[in-house]
């Protein structure tokens, strides 16, 4: 066929020109504007379009892949040229977005559990205002299930993606790894596991990657980061409990989370039925965590 002997006779061009380049995802628009430019250089027949050019590419080189994600409210795709891991293809839907949640736990080494879910995050762009704060509208909120994002797509048959938004805090706590991902530190990750266990494997998990974080966490930049976050919830009464309970940490860091205020009784995590009270973090946690802290 006249189209694919055009494209084999300048395949090696073509190749050449992708290799070149440090990008490994295309839009279409970036496709068009390299077909454009060397077209005639290449001699691609006169009544190709962008698309020909498309479907050469994944017919004819094993480089060059169509990724197809298929979230509940909309389909994802991208063009991918060479070798790229899952949580670089994760990092590439939005703008910005850094690996999160149980992700990170398990990339600072905070948990021996290998996650099927990759979990990135991108922020909003509008700035979240304080909502008001009342006993009741805590114990309400926390009496329901904690509500987890169904913005979820299958990657392959072993492993997910879940995009999740978060508020806005301009990307504080986000760090760039040597290899340019960006990703939670050490203390921005042990705060976003405390907000959300469940997307960290639970609260058994969360208290494991607070005692494997003793030797890298900084609790002075942890409370650091919490201030500069304000959340309306007191995270700090969970996180200075999981502090305390981890039994690794010094009495002058616990006591950076009891500078805090302490107006409203917390809980650790949502809908818990058999509870028990710390009277010093004022919070409520699941019975049962006791005989496993027991039992560590």
């Amino acid at each position: 066929m006249p189209r694919i002997s055009a494209f084999t006779i300048a395949q090696k061009d073509i190749e050449k020109k992708f290799d070149s380049s440090k990008k490994k995802f295309y839009t279409l628009d970036d496709l068009e504007k390299i077909f454009f430019q060397n077209s005639s250089f290449w001699r691609l027949p006169k009544s190709w379009n962008v698309h020909n050019f498309k479907d050469a590419l994944v017919e004819k080189t094993e480089k060059f892949n169509l990724v197809k994600l298929e979230f509940p409210n909309r389909v994802i795709r991208r063009m991918v040229w060479g070798n790229v891991t899952p949580s670089e293809i994760a990092l590439s839907l939005r703008t910005s977005a850094y690996l999160s949640h149980y992700t990170a736990l398990f990339a600072h080494n905070l948990t021996n559990q290998i996650s099927k879910t990759i979990y990135v995050t991108a922020e909003r762009s509008t700035i979240y205002k304080k909502g008001k704060l009342t006993q009741k509208s805590i114990d309400n909120a926390f009496s329901k299930p904690q509500r987890i994002s169904q913005n979820i797509a299958n990657l392959n048959e072993k492993q997910t993606i879940c995009l999740l938004e978060s508020k806005h805090t301009n990307n504080v706590g986000i760090i760039k790894r040597t290899d340019g991902v960006l990703i939670t530190s050490v203390e921005r990750a042990l705060i976003d596991a405390t907000v959300r266990p469940l997307y960290n494997g639970g609260i058994t998990e969360v208290l494991e990657a607070f005692v494997r974080a003793a030797e890298t966490v900084s609790i002075n930049k942890l409370t650091a980061l919490l201030k500069k976050i304000d959340y309306t919830y007191p995270y700090h009464q969970a996180i200075g409990f999981y502090l305390e309970k981890s039994n690794v940490y010094r009495d002058s860091q616990i006591d950076l989370l009891k500078r805090f205020d302490f107006k409203y009784d917390f809980y650790l995590t949502y809908n818990m039925k058999e509870m028990e009270y710390s009277k010093e973090w004022k919070l409520y946690y699941p019975k049962n965590l006791s005989n496993y802290i027991e039992l560590r």
